[in-house]
């Protein structure tokens, strides 16, 4: 009999790129802003009302650190994992975003920068991390700090949809998105 697994995605808090308009991608080290930090407090204690029974998290420090800020407030410790990462943008990495427009095709999820991901390679990142997660859940109630482009995976795995068709709308920094996965 199908039961629903329920997933808690924390999208991190702001980060100083975030705050400069920079390309993150998968830059392993930049960290929150005191904005961020402040984000990252308020979405662990709406994060611990909802009761997790495990806390992942991507290992890009961003990340950690908003999932330190939950392991306080939840009692949970922190399992890291790569396959929570942002989507890879390769050289375009720490560049201002607004320069970017014109350079990447936001319209197909096969255009990758040299060196990064397509949405399609990170929509099947996302759905093999989640359907492993399934297979063998650690809790009924699972939390995933994550990152925007991740979290629209998951609402397109979770929804039956392909990486053509990920949710427009990113979620802010420092909140919290509900899904329920049927395993």
């Amino acid at each position: 009999m199908a039961r629903p697994l329920t997933l808690l995605l924390v999208r991190h808090g702001q980060s100083e790129w975030n705050a400069a308009g920079r390309m993150q991608g998968q830059t392993p080290d930049v960290p929150l802003t005191a904005l961020g930090h402040a984000q990252a407090h308020t979405a662990a204690a709406d994060l611990a009302r909802l009761r997790p029974g495990a806390l992942i998290s991507s290992d890009l420090l961003r990340a950690v650190q908003t999932a330190e800020h939950c392991a306080r407030a939840t009692g949970l410790p922190i399992v890291c994992s790569p396959a929570l990462r942002e989507q890879g943008y390769g050289e375009l990495e720490g560049l201002p975003s607004r320069d970017l427009w014109n350079r990447v095709d936001w319209t197909d999820p096969h255009w990758s920068a040299p060196g990064g991901e397509s949405l399609a390679e990170l929509h099947a990142r996302v759905q093999a991390f989640l359907k492993e997660l399934a297979a063998e859940p650690p809790a009924d109630v699972i939390a995933l700090v994550t990152h925007g482009d991740t979290i629209r995976a998951a609402q397109a795995v979770v929804a039956g949809l392909g990486p053509d068709a990920l949710p427009a709308v990113t979620p802010h920094n420092g909140t919290v998105t509900r899904l329920e996965l049927i395993v």
